[in-house]
């Protein structure tokens, strides 16, 4: 049976990097992919997924809108697909997420998503609660702090390195506006006393 697997972390932590290579193992068997990105998130390019260290694919983007169920069921009556690769997981919606958890169960294809768990303000992003909720297996992909502890929140800064601490959940960006920080250093950032 087929399961719907989320991986999550911090910035920074290789999610890419790891969805990336399981592309290319289960590619090297001659098994076929799907890999699914935000189409909001467009700075590799247009339906382009890419790490930090130089690997990317194409893949198909999804909106708010897409029907994710039908897409993929429909590529797989195509070619047979042995696995789905979802990056930027955070960015999904309630009912993407049931639609993925959908795929796992009744088209028997594993699907596995990546993203970030919490925003800049320590709040969970909807797809990944979603997932937290309805994934059969859940991991943790661990990062540091800049003090060597595990990070686990990120904060947002400006161009001159101010945090920012109001504003939009989803602001689309890398090293240059996001910094991934233990609990104890985030809390410092932003003035949290707790």
């Amino acid at each position: 049976m087929a399961k719907l697997y989320f991986s999550f972390s911090a910035m920074n932590a290789g999610k890419t990097t790891i969805l990336l290579q399981a592309s290319h193992n289960y590619n090297e068997r001659g098994m076929n992919t799907l890999l699914l990105t935000a189409q909001l998130d467009h700075r590799a390019g247009e339906g382009v997924i890419a790490s930090r260290i130089g690997l990317s694919s194409k893949a198909f983007t999804f909106a708010a809108d897409s029907e994710l169920y039908d897409l993929i069921k429909d590529q797989h009556q195509a070619e047979e697909l042995s696995c789905i690769l979802v990056d930027e997981a955070q960015f999904l919606t309630d009912a993407q997420v049931w639609q993925l958890a959908k795929v796992a169960d009744r088209l028997n294809i594993p699907v596995m998503c990546y993203g970030l768990r919490t925003d800049f303000q320590g709040e969970l992003f909807p797809g990944s609660a979603r997932l937290l909720a309805l994934a059969d297996n859940v991991r943790e992909i661990r990062t540091i702090c800049h003090c060597g502890k595990k990070a686990t929140m990120v904060v947002r800064q400006t161009e001159d390195g101010q945090i920012v601490q109001e504003g939009d959940q989803i602001e689309i960006g890398g090293n240059d506006k996001y910094i991934s920080l233990c609990r104890i250093h985030w809390a410092e950032a932003i003035g949290r006393d707790y």
